[in-house]
């Protein structure tokens, strides 16, 4: 299959000059299948979490091996966020498939919010937005690619 970056990533990180490199895998359907079939271990995994409130969207970005505290979301921000559905996910992201967002929220005009967990780590991957592709950038790319964006802790285990 061909490796597919949805097109708005793409130009991101073109325009931003993003060293990046693209791993094909098979065809997975959740982070965890991901982390398997790459032999990537799911807490190097950026996962995008879509959230929305009275004032918008927002991306909250946490390891694929945690769950999103809303409430801590929320008490840390200021704010009224409970889980975006579905089809306004697929309306945001129109140019990736279901369940393979990018966490680079910035590229598509959205709200971007780091868990502090993914500072540290030596490679970070991502989504590209298909199933079978993951985009690896090694630590002081991923910092760079999330300059400016709120830190927390935003995330917590099982």
């Amino acid at each position: 299959s061909i490796m597919a970056i949805a097109e708005t990533v793409n130009t991101y990180l073109y325009r931003h000059h993003i060293p990046y490199e693209l791993m094909c895998h098979p065809k997975t359907y959740s982070c965890h299948e991901t982390a398997i079939a790459t032999h990537v271990k799911e807490q190097y995994i950026a996962k995008a979490v879509i959230v929305r409130d009275d004032k918008g969207y927002a991306v909250v970005v946490i390891p694929a091996s945690d769950w999103l505290g809303l409430q801590a979301v929320n008490e840390q921000l200021g704010r009224n966020f409970s889980l975006a559905e579905e089809s306004e996910i697929r309306d945001l992201f129109n140019d990736c498939d279901a369940g393979a967002i990018p966490p680079i929220g910035q590229a598509y005009g959205l709200e971007t919010y780091l868990d502090e967990q993914l500072t540290s780590l030596a490679n970070v991957y991502f989504e590209a937005g298909d199933h079978e592709t993951l985009v690896r950038v090694n630590c002081g790319v991923f910092r760079s690619l999330f300059e400016g964006v709120p830190h927390g802790h935003f995330a917590h285990h099982g």
